[in-house]
């Protein structure tokens, strides 16, 4: 269940704190008023697509904090992706957009933890789940029925979906390596050969790491000038720290100016700085001096090791050469060697081994999508007569219903076709939902779908964004009633113009634009922002509800509304009596 959303700087929006709470929650305004916006920056918070322009003109950055309430299945998400728990069993997902002139930056946490797009657009299918009547579009898509048909038929039917497609992709490979190795036996065999004696050349190699041959040619290089090597550093030290020959050491030098120093600082305390740099030039010049003479005195010829490095090295230049041009080509041209011989080979098996293998992962393809065929068929009876009994209250009684499934050849998502049919009004056949249902009609059934996966442990808020559009009178009840019910067990908010929706609210929130001055230095601009504030009292409740009926608080339109609120509390009245 959201809790509250936390907005600033966001399209419209500069500043924006609000708490939802549970039940039906309704947002209400004029058309144009920037209702959507608080579903734009919902969906933003859990994933959705940032753009520049959501971030508020003249400012460079936008934060937006949504607060939901956790269950179980949220608990164990965030527990096995290691996310921190809070103190008060909440999930709280955040998602800051900056923009500097030349790019946009996007940041997302769950719980004050940097999350990827990927992660928490998984987490927002436990929490919400947004519904548009742009959605109806989709309905009319088969393959979206099939997935909603598979959905409803719960745990055996998934579970059964997820064999078949373990079986369908392995049948694909199995069949598509009998069908090469049986058009390209001969070139196999050609190829097979001149693999089988790179590999054997490149393991005689013992490739180890990338780096080996530039590590030989240090070594290489280091032994081959041992003797200069350690001249050179005896000299260096004696420069720097101890010198044999009578001349005055580096350490020796800045040893005196800094005894020279610290009786200068205790005159003017000034050259504090001076002695400081100083004494750390002259501590590093000490270390230096202690590390080369290490240096020179672990230095030692070793003539055997040299050949050893020079015979190596003769025996990797030429496999660069050959599969490189660096080691690094040539080891991972010796891996893809033994991925294509595995192919190549297929574990030994023979062509006629292949062809039997394809053939009983058919048969399997075939028993399983069968056995999904008959738990579709009860999946559709069951779904068939509970939507039906959820459109009939949406003032549709004789609907008919009906999920039909043809068999087609069979697929990773079985041997199903899906159609739903539909027929909203008597005498009328049963035809595909897509060539029947008007916009109102596709609405109401969006509607009772949703009404139908209420209880299969979906998302903890339901959204609607104006759902209700184009409907009006006693099918604006109906969705009145439905969402009304639906929020008994899910948290509801809803995006809506009709007054018989906004009166059943439990929480009602009134949105609108509001155009300010901002003194821009020179002179005074206007800006135009979007104000949002929850209506507590009846009165608040009663003028919006007449705005929205009448467009004007006349009379009339405010009897409507104190009407309907009327009605609309004995409606949920009734409701609670008849779940005690």
């Amino acid at each position: 269940m959201l809790l509250s959303l936390r907005i600033q700087n966001f399209t419209l929006i500069d500043e924006l704190e609000l708490e939802f709470g549970a039940g039906l929650n309704v947002l209400t305004g004029e058309t144009g008023a920037g209702k959507s916006i608080i579903l734009d920056a919902i969906d933003l918070v859990l994933g959705g697509k940032a753009t520049v322009r959501m971030i508020r003109t003249g400012m460079e950055k936008a934060t937006i904090e949504g607060t939901f309430d956790t269950t179980e299945r949220v608990r164990g998400w965030l527990i096995d992706r290691e996310f921190e728990l809070t103190d008060d069993d909440t999930v709280i997902c955040s998602r800051d957009l900056s923009y500097s002139g030349t790019h946009l930056r996007s940041r997302l946490r769950v719980n004050g933890t940097i999350c990827n797009r990927q992660l928490t657009q998984e987490l927002r299918e436990l929490l919400i789940e947004i519904t548009a009547q742009g959605q109806t579009v989709q309905l009319t898509n088969t393959i979206h029925q099939r997935e909603l048909l598979d959905l409803y038929g719960g745990t055996p039917l998934i579970q059964q979906r997820a064999q078949i497609a373990t079986i369908a992709t392995a049948y694909q490979q199995a069949y598509q390596t009998w069908l090469d190795r049986q058009q390209n036996e001969q070139q196999r065999l050609q190829r097979l050969d001149l693999l089988e004696y790179q590999a054997r050349e490149l393991a005689e190699v013992e490739l180890t790491t990338p780096d080996e041959l530039l590590n030989l040619e240090t070594e290489r290089q280091r032994l081959s000038h041992v003797v200069d090597l350690q001249q050179q550093s005896y000299a260096v030290y004696q420069l720097l720290y101890q010198n044999d020959t009578g001349a005055i050491a580096v350490a020796d030098l800045l040893g005196k100016a800094e005894s020279t120093l610290i009786d200068m600082v205790e005159i003017d305390a000034s050259l504090q700085s001076s002695l400081d740099l100083v004494s750390l030039a002259l501590a590093n010049v000490t270390e230096a001096g202690r590390e080369i003479n290490y240096y020179g005195d672990a230095l030692e010829a070793d003539p055997d090791r040299l050949l050893e490095i020079e015979a190596r090295i003769r025996t990797l230049k030429p496999i660069c050469r050959k599969y490189g041009p660096s080691l690094t080509d040539a080891i991972e041209h010796e891996i893809a060697i033994q991925t294509e011989l595995t192919q190549l080979t297929a574990a030994g098996v023979s062509l006629e081994e292949l062809e039997h293998q394809a053939h009983d992962l058919r048969t399997q393809l075939a028993t399983a999508c069968q056995q999904l065929t008959t738990l579709r068929q009860q999946a559709a009876i069951d779904l068939e007569r509970h939507l039906i009994r959820e459109l009939k209250p949406l003032a549709m009684d004789k609907v008919k219903f009906q999920v039909k499934i043809a068999p087609q050849p069979p697929t990773a998502t079985g041997a199903d076709s899906i159609t739903f049919q539909f027929s909203p009004n008597p005498g009328e056949p049963l035809q595909p939902l897509a060539d029947t249902a008007s916009g109102g009609e596709m609405s109401r059934f969006l509607l009772a779908l949703k009404a139908c996966f209420s209880n299969n442990g979906g998302a903890g808020t339901l959204i609607f964004d104006e759902i209700d559009a184009g409907v009006s009178g006693k099918v604006a009840q109906s969705i009145a009633s439905k969402l009304h019910h639906l929020s008994q067990s899910q948290q509801v908010l809803c995006v809506t113009h009709q007054p018989l929706i906004a009166a059943m609210a439990d929480r009602h929130f009134r949105v609108a634009k509001e155009t300010i001055g901002q003194d821009n230095g020179n002179s005074e601009q206007e800006r135009t922002i979007v104000r949002i504030e929850e209506l507590h009292s009846q009165q608040q409740r009663r003028d919006e509800i007449a705005q929205i009926a009448g467009g004007q608080s006349a009379q009339e339109a405010i009897s409507f509304a104190t009407s309907l609120l009327s009605q609309a509390k004995t409606r949920k009245k009734a409701v609670k009596q008849s779940q005690k």
